[in-house]
């Protein structure tokens, strides 16, 4: 029994009882050793008899005792004196994230996704260390009085999770995963969806399921789809609850998969709130049938070579094998004891298999294997010779036509004429040309379209060579501001602010200041498209020792983490677009320094991964109104009717029961451009009255309940 002014192990002084919950009492006291003020956790009386829950306890309380983070209570000491079983905490003098909100009612956005960020964070730290919390509500997140969030009660989770208890113990089911309700395994993606529930409540002041049993809540998590939170606040915006979305995912593959993902897309939406830049991942449609790609093709191609060239092999091993075996059995045929048992194993198996193929087979086998190997080696001596030189044809008049080719050093120019600049740019980089771009306003050409080029279609030209193309600017072109001669953090500000995207690249100039601007492309003064790349070339003084960055536009991340690192490079932030261009899905379509440009070794070179174009959305605002007479003369005002609204592409916006129309309805960034709205109502029909004219006798029929269904078509709003 816990008094207050008692001494637990001779060391920490209970001063006060601070909190309370389902499994514990909380009690502030003093460590006299340390002498600080600390937090002990005391675990009640019907805990502390069970020998099974205090063993799981004392080994997840020890293991939290080894987290050390700022967005986590820190566990100082775990132990126990005449059975009563204690955790030594971190005192976090504040309020609970729960009392919290609801003193504000509700949190504004920036304040719930900065809470969010810093819960994340301390998770993540727990996760990285294989623990996982298991119950992660707002009554188990702390806000100190200097604004700092920390998460609190690791360790008692997964004790708790592994015993039959009672709800209230395990504090709500609201918070609760359908795989926790379930009663299944759970895992750091439990930890995601409480999260989302969390947030969920933070943005709208209340939690999405609600009900009259723990049990009617538990079955809500599983079955029913969340809300969307912009029902409740409107002003929420749609990337903030696309991550809510995510994270309170039914299925767990479906829900960011660690709490870094979680992370990344949290601070995203500080920065781009009204961006839609959320993966939903869909396994199913992962694991879906799908037509072959050419690229798909050749990959397969290449791979079943390979297998049957190992067949080939191991079949030919095979029979080399049996051909020996049999040799020795001849020569053996008196022995009867092998003295090594690893050697009857092998005996036993080769004797299997002979069982198991036709002789006659075998010996079609056997010529095959032979004659491929003889073709092989023909081939491979007569690449060699042809190589060396050693054969009398081909093989001198090959090599200097590759030398004289690769001593010229030209390339062939593409057509660019009529193609998008960008889509030119990536195309003669790859070649190694460097294109020098003039914008020509017009409205006879859309933006970004090239006009001209001083280089024909097909002319073999030097690498290196600078390719002049004239682009149109459309009918209203941005005329581009004289940088040249300013730093680069000015050129770049002043570019950026006419909207402009700003390539970078460099190279020695002894003339100009390191890191002031030599030259730009467009000119000065030129109308360019907005939104369009201006090239500026970055001085980084008299010559020195530079690194030259390599062409990443085009291959995959990966491959491109890995040539700059092998240039010297480092590799600086990597980020997912939107890019027009469908040849570049899922490689990289940017790079923070151009081709060819000389950095300082060590330079951070930044990328962009290609998601493909950008899928076009709508919107629906409007008013939902009761079935017509037309649809449905039978329908009747006040009659209970469920309304749900569907999308094209299976996607449920609405489903509510209501005997009051209209409804309205605001929902924005639809993927489908229609929808379907269903009315399902019960109608029952009048009773009927019959008088028999012969015996007068009067008999009732009552009325009927038929089930009707309505539906109509919706046309959804395109999104500018």
């Amino acid at each position: 029994m816990i008094k207050i002014g008692m001494m637990i192990v001779d060391r920490y002084e209970i001063l006060e009882k601070i909190g309370t919950g389902g499994m514990s009492d909380v009690y502030k006291s003093k460590d006299h050793k340390l002498n600080r003020y600390v937090a002990v956790k005391v675990l009640k009386q019907e805990f502390s008899e069970n020998a099974n829950f205090v063993s799981k306890f004392r080994v997840e309380a020890q293991a939290a005792a080894g987290l050390m983070h700022p967005n986590i209570v820190n566990v100082y000491d775990v132990g126990e004196e005449n059975d009563v079983y204690f955790i030594v905490m971190e005192l976090v003098e504040g309020i609970t994230l729960k009392k919290y909100i609801e003193r504000k009612a509700r949190l504004s956005v920036k304040e719930a996704i900065s809470i969010a960020i810093q819960v994340s964070m301390g998770i993540e730290a727990a996760h990285n260390n294989h623990i996982i919390h298991r119950d992660i509500k707002p009554q188990n997140i702390i806000i100190s009085k200097e604004g700092k969030v920390k998460v609190t009660d690791f360790g008692i989770a997964k004790a708790a999770t592994s015993n039959t208890i009672t709800s209230n113990v395990m504090g709500s089911v609201h918070y609760t995963s359908p795989e926790q309700a379930r009663g299944g395994y759970s895992d750091e993606k439990s930890d995601i969806y409480s999260l989302g529930i969390t947030m969920f409540e933070m943005l709208t002041g209340r939690v999405p399921f609600n009900g009259e049993t723990t049990v009617a809540i538990a079955i809500k998590h599983i079955q029913e789809p969340l809300p969307s939170p912009r029902e409740y606040v409107s002003e929420i915006p749609i990337s903030v609850e696309q991550i809510v979305f995510k994270c309170c995912q039914k299925s767990p593959d479906r829900r960011y998969q660690t709490m870094g993902d979680l992370i990344v897309d949290l601070k995203q939406s500080l920065i781009n709130p009204d961006e839609d830049f959320v993966k939903m991942v869909n396994p199913d449609e992962e694991a879906s049938t799908r037509m072959i790609t050419d690229k798909d093709m050749v990959q397969i191609k290449k791979q079943s070579v390979k297998r049957d060239s190992m067949d080939e092999a191991l079949r030919l091993k095979k029979d080399v094998r049996r051909k020996y075996q049999e040799e020795d059995e001849e020569e053996e045929d008196e022995e009867d004891v092998i003295g090594d048992e690893e050697e009857e194993d092998v005996e036993d198996d080769i004797d299997d298999e002979e069982e198991e193929y036709d002789s006659k087979m075998e010996r079609v086998t056997t010529v095959l294997a032979v004659v491929a190997a003889l073709l092989i080696g023909c081939i491979v001596l007569f690449l060699v010779g042809k190589t060396l030189g050693i054969l009398p044809f081909g093989g001198e008049k090959e090599k200097t036509e590759e030398s004289t080719e690769e001593e010229s050093g030209k390339v062939e120019m593409p057509k660019v004429v009529g193609r998008q600049i960008e889509e030119v740019k990536t195309e003669l980089l790859g070649l190694g040309l460097m294109p020098e771009i003039a914008y020509k306003e017009t409205d006879e050409y859309e933006a970004g379209l090239v006009l001209e080029c001083n280089i024909g279609i097909g002319q073999m030209v030097d690498s290196k060579t600078d390719i002049t193309l004239t682009v149109s600017a459309g009918a209203s072109g941005v005329e581009v501001p004289n940088v040249v001669g300013m730093s680069t953090a000015q050129g770049v500000s002043n570019l950026e602010q006419k909207g402009f995207v700003v390539n970078k690249t460099e190279s020695y100039d002894a003339e100009v200041a390191k890191g002031d601007i030599i030259s730009q492309s467009p000119e000065a003064g030129i109308k360019a498209p907005s939104g369009s790349a201006v090239t500026i070339r970055i001085s980084q003084g008299a010559e020195d020792n530079k690194v030259r960055v390599p062409n990443l536009i085009g291959i995959s991340e990966m491959d491109a983490m890995a040539a700059i690192t092998e240039n010297g490079l480092v590799v600086g932030s990597v980020t997912e677009i939107n890019h027009e261009d469908e040849s570049l899905n899922g490689l990289v379509c940017y790079q923070s320094y151009s081709v060819g440009s000389y950095v300082d070794q060590g330079t951070a070179i930044d990328l962009q991964v290609s998601l493909g174009p950008k899928q076009g959305t709508y919107s629906f605002n409007g008013s939902i109104e009761a079935p017509s007479a037309a649809e449905d003369p039978e329908y009747r005002e006040g009659l209970d009717v469920t309304v749900t609204i569907d999308t094209a592409d299976g996607v449920q916006l609405l489903n509510t029961s209501t005997a009051s129309f209209p409804i309205s309805v605001n929902y924005t960034g639809i993927r489908s451009a229609t929808g379907t709205v269903t009315f399902t109502y019960m109608v029952t029909t009048d009773a009927i009255t019959d008088t028999n004219p012969e015996t007068g006798e009067v008999t009732t029929t009552e009325g009927t309940s038929v089930q009707k269904t309505i539906a109509r078509e919706l046309q959804f709003t395109p999104e500018s």
